[in-house]
């Protein structure tokens, strides 16, 4: 197959980290064509999606002593041409949040690939209709109490009422501008000031969930499917997870309560095109669905106990959907 990965710059990518890279080795291994463009790179001509793809070469991370080790030169790549995405056989969106205007108009740039040539991954429908904070809403039943408001008032009284609180920006990735809120801090007001932007923009705010000192669980799902999960702990002094800001990722199962979880979210996620996601989970409550670039599979591959590598089974399922798509 000719596999398309539309990512952030290479050169910036950590292939011991990003999960695009996984993917991306495990396609080459597996013997497929990895090409790579970015979001500013798409176009639309005569009524078709294209971008200036060139194919890239990888030259493995290899698992040392349990830690990922990339060799000096890990990628190589040879300029391409200006193509139609329709000529590749999927193509996998994946440039990190946050979602813009820009972000928003390259999936409507994806819109316009033809889904009975070209499976892309995940759908672009499907990306803009998910707010990673939002969609989780429609999912009451395994989610903590939670508000979306841009009023201080309904935001104060709610923290009151709860005794301490979690603010989530809307737009917001890898825990940045995530608040610990007490109705006794001094600073509260400003602070909601501060991520409503003066209450012009709203903010997702949820009761703490205590369970957050015992780690941040992201579960990846293929297809509805779960394939993989890792613990991410806070360290030190701070009481979010998440591995951008230090969370040190640690060994964990797949409970019954996560597998409820996950069948509940499930059907949503492959009616609106959802393939390839990552579910934070805390507590035994859903608290995020990511669907842009979900990561974990180096780390969750990190602690395998055999040779079966998410990338590997993903590409799998590609294969497959792709030849039910082509008959």
């Amino acid at each position: 197959m000719k596999l398309a990965f539309i990512i952030d710059p290479i050169e910036k990518l950590d292939p011991t980290h990003d999960t695009s890279v996984a993917l991306m080795e495990a396609a080459q291994e597996m013997g497929h064509e990895v090409w790579i463009t970015q979001a500013g790179l798409l176009s639309v001509i005569e009524g078709k999606a294209c971008a200036l793809l060139d194919r890239v070469y990888l030259n493995p991370v290899q698992l040392v002593d349990g830690r990922w080790v990339k060799p000096h030169s890990w990628y190589e790549i040879k300029p391409g041409s200006f193509q139609p995405l329709e000529e590749m056989d999927a193509v996998f969106m994946r440039t990190d949040p946050p979602v813009t205007i820009p972000y928003l108009y390259a999936t409507y740039i994806l819109d316009a690939i033809d889904p009975a040539k070209t499976l892309t991954v995940n759908a672009p429908q499907g990306i803009r209709a998910a707010n990673e904070k939002m969609y989780a809403l429609q999912f009451q039943s395994v989610i903590p109490e939670t508000i979306v408001s841009e009023s201080k008032v309904v935001i104060r009284n709610f923290v009151s009422k709860k005794g301490s609180a979690v603010l989530k920006p809307l737009g917001g990735k890898a825990g940045e501008g995530i608040l610990f809120l007490r109705p006794d801090d001094a600073n509260l007001n400003s602070l909601i000031e501060i991520s409503t932007k003066q209450g012009k923009e709203p903010v997702m705010v949820q009761t703490y969930l205590p369970e957050a000192r015992q780690g941040d669980k992201r579960i990846i799902l293929l297809d509805g499917e779960a394939i993989g999960a890792i613990n991410r702990v806070p360290s030190g002094g701070e009481f979010r997870g998440n591995m951008a800001v230090g969370g040190q990722v640690v060994k964990t199962e797949i409970t019954d309560r996560d597998r409820e979880i996950c069948e509940i979210v499930a059907p949503k996620l492959r009616s609106d095109g959802l393939y390839f996601v990552g579910l934070d989970v805390i507590g035994g409550y859903l608290t995020e669905v990511n669907v842009t670039s979900p990561t974990g599979v180096r780390e969750i591959d990190r602690f395998a106990e055999d040779e079966t590598r998410l990338g590997e089974l993903t590409i799998r399922w590609v294969e497959e959907k792709v030849k039910s798509l082509q008959g």
